[in-house]
């Protein structure tokens, strides 16, 4: 049976209806902040949400942050599923523009007033800073294939259980990246993971959007070794890679 998810914006559906939260009145606009007003934020619990595409954020990010990507039609509501009901967010963006692009999607769920601003300059600004970065590597398909086998190398698929069904790596473990925070009254399923920390993992979805969320979320929980597949299932089906479906059977190989 598959985990329920929590309305995207939860503790503002409650306070708007307890007319604690009034709706947005006018578009918002997010602050620029410096690289050491973020690390006072960070310290005081605030949470970055790195808003750039997965291949971009696996070559250097700040540690910590949870990758949801700005081009994803489910932005908004990625962004508050992933990430603690009470949460304030630091924004991590290619380009200053982007944030206030950000902001305004988020304000369609009420979460626009929990942000409060943007990384000023970017990953550009962190590293003339002399901060760290941290890394996530990425696999296309072909390699992957080729891998499976090797290594002790294991795979984690994050997709959902419909999408599992239709065509997925025969080894691969099934976990819905919602299900690896917790969801309502349901706690996180991050535990039920059979791998250790210290195994390489190659992380796939769809597109290697979701992939790249939960490979965020994992780094958080000391996970280190975790590869995000480039292109997810659809690549792999593209390169006519084999399959099985959810009884089992072959499938997807023309």
């Amino acid at each position: 049976e598959e985990q329920p998810v929590k309305p995207a914006n939860i503790l503002n559906i409650v306070a708007t209806n307890q007319g604690k939260r009034p709706l947005t009145p006018s578009k918002p606009k997010a602050k620029p902040l410096s690289v050491g007003d973020v690390l006072k934020l960070v310290d005081e619990g605030c949470v970055i949400v790195d808003a750039r595409s997965s291949a971009v954020f696996g070559a250097g990010h700040i540690a910590g942050s949870f990758n949801v990507q700005l081009t994803s039609s489910e932005f908004e509501q990625r962004v508050g599923w992933v990430t603690p009901d009470d949460s304030r967010f630091i924004l991590v963006t290619d380009k200053d523009a982007q944030a206030q692009e950000a902001i305004f999607k988020m304000a369609f769920i009420a979460l626009d007033s929990q942000v409060e601003g943007y990384l000023e300059g970017g990953i550009e600004a962190w590293m003339k800073a002399g901060k760290p970065l941290q890394t996530v590597k990425q696999m296309d398909v072909f390699t992957l294939h080729h891998k499976l086998h090797t290594n002790g190398l294991q795979v984690l698929d994050v997709r959902d259980q419909e999408e599992w069904d239709e065509g997925h790596i025969e080894v691969a473990h099934l976990m819905p990246y919602t299900s690896l925070v917790p969801q309502l009254d349901i706690p996180a399923r991050i535990d039920e993971l059979p791998f250790a920390p210290e195994q390489s993992i190659a992380i796939t979805c769809a597109t290697g959007q979701r992939s790249s969320t939960a490979a965020s979320l994992l780094l958080r929980h000391g996970y280190k070794n975790l590869y995000n597949v480039t292109g997810g299932m659809t690549a792999w089906e593209d390169a006519n890679l084999p399959m099985l479906d959810g009884d089992g059977n072959a499938c997807g190989i023309s």
